[in-house]
């Protein structure tokens, strides 16, 4: 089970959900390049709230992908995109439920 994970929530300006949701669309398949990251989950929460869900098996690998360049891309792209600098929280897991099918 991986044991530590990063979540995001981002205010997004009106009329920028597009762009975002095609930023997003490119950080995968960037992130599909991340030997560490395990899963990565990009979620519409509200009209203009987005939010990231990813999960890494030990804390290099997460730290590889904060220092990563979705990481640097996104913030670089605060003043274009969003409300607020998004909220960036790292975490531990401390369960989880895998499906086998």
């Amino acid at each position: 089970m991986d044991r530590f994970a990063i979540w995001s929530r981002m205010e997004v300006k009106p009329g920028k959900e597009q762009k975002l949701e095609e930023f997003l669309k490119y950080a995968q398949s960037l992130i599909e390049q991340e030997l560490g990251t395990t899963t990565f989950y990009a979620l519409k929460v509200g009209p203009n709230t987005y939010s990231t869900f990813d999960t890494f098996a030990d804390e290099a690998a997460r730290d590889a992908h904060v220092n990563g360049p979705v990481a640097k891309a996104l913030l670089a792209r605060v003043d274009e995109l969003f409300t607020q600098a998004p909220e960036i929280i790292q975490t531990t897991i401390i369960g989880a439920k895998i499906s086998n099918t």
